[in-house]
């Protein structure tokens, strides 16, 4: 059992730079909170610096706290999150992924599940490959991957996001189109599925 916190906590980790990902990682939480027994944890990643300059802040002005390694290693599941970046996932989550070489060496993560998701500007923008791509560092740390079952009847009925790897959401290119029914409901469900699949297997270690 987690021995932090009162109670296990599934780590919804995201990178968001114009709210939708943040929006679907809200959702993902309430999600994950109608499974009795465990609790949401939002975290983000701080930007990449690129220029020699002034450090950036230790914690964000507003928003969830930046992800610290523990988070990550007492956490009974993850669920990652980025908006796409020319198909792949954004830079400053891959940065701070590429940093977890501890948690493989002690196998901190292998046997939690872990599920992923993203937003796009356009509706066939990539949102497939940014899904597996952030699928393939989890595998390597051993997580045990879920994605959405099409008994979800949103993955069959959508117009706009949502796919077998994980949720999505199409933000269109004004990054103002708001979530819609089905892309609600696929975050909701992903967050349920990790957190069930978390009390299953007794991954609240």
């Amino acid at each position: 059992m987690n021995t932090v916190n009162s109670m296990p906590y599934i780590l919804v980790l995201y990178y968001s730079r114009g709210g939708k990902t943040a929006e679907m990682a809200s959702r993902i939480a309430r999600g994950i909170t109608q499974v009795s027994g465990f609790e949401a944890r939002l975290r983000t990643v701080p930007p990449v610096v690129t220029s020699i300059g002034e450090p950036g802040p230790d914690i964000p002005e507003t928003g969830p706290l930046y992800c610290e390694e523990d988070d990550l290693r007492q956490c009974a599941g993850l669920i990652l999150g980025s908006p796409t970046r020319f198909g792949n996932m954004a830079a400053p989550l891959k940065h701070f992924i590429d940093q977890t070489s501890s948690l493989w060496l002690s196998g901190a993560l292998i046997n939690k599940p872990a599920a992923v998701f993203t937003s796009t500007s356009s509706l066939h923008g990539g949102q497939e490959s940014t899904l597996l791509s952030m699928l393939l560092p989890l595998m390597h740390h051993g997580m045990i991957l879920t994605g959405l079952p099409y008994s979800e009847a949103g993955l069959r009925q959508t117009t706009g996001g949502g796919t077998p790897y994980g949720a999505s959401h199409w933000a269109g290119e004004n990054n103002d189109r708001p979530l819609d029914e089905h892309e609600g409901a696929l975050c909701q469900a992903l967050g349920m599925r990790v957190a069930t699949i978390a009390a299953a297997t007794g991954a609240n270690l």
